[in-house]
């Protein structure tokens, strides 16, 4: 299986963890006031949920899947899970810095109080942990 492949598979499947986590996370009513779904449909112009849950899953999977795919093995770590969760808090400093100024949140996105970039950092090292642990499962194929 090519290399891309294997990193946007990797990258679909701790895509859709984050989800269930911020599914639950939303569930509980924990700090509703973060909800990346809202920003990042409202980043585009919509109002309309479904937009947001588009982005978040084409950004996990395509775009941090591909690239996690292209750096793993020039990341720190003696396992695929360090590697994912040193990728996982990457994704996070960039998150923190850009996207979330971005959505009016501030940087860190502390507009919405500590917690938030504590929250958000957790989310992301249990998506790199994924990431690196799905990436490393698929294995190439032995040539004949």
């Amino acid at each position: 299986m090519a290399r891309i492949t294997r990193g946007m598979i990797a990258g679909l499947i701790a895509t859709l963890v984050l989800s269930a986590l911020m599914v639950m996370k939303a569930m509980m009513g924990m700090m509703p006031q973060l909800n990346i779904i809202t920003m990042l449909s409202a980043m585009f112009g919509s109002r309309n949920p479904a937009m947001g849950w588009l982005l978040h899953v084409m950004i996990g999977t395509v775009i941090w899947g591909t690239l996690f795919a292209r750096v793993q093995d020039r990341l720190p770590g003696s396992t695929a899970t360090v590697r994912g969760i040193v990728f996982g808090i990457a994704a996070w400093v960039l998150m923190m810095i850009v996207v979330m100024p971005m959505a009016g949140a501030g940087f860190f996105g502390l507009h919405f109080g500590v917690a938030a970039p504590l929250m958000t950092l957790m989310l992301h090292m249990v998506y790199g942990a994924t990431l690196g642990v799905s990436f490393a499962w698929q294995r190439e194929p032995i040539p004949a």
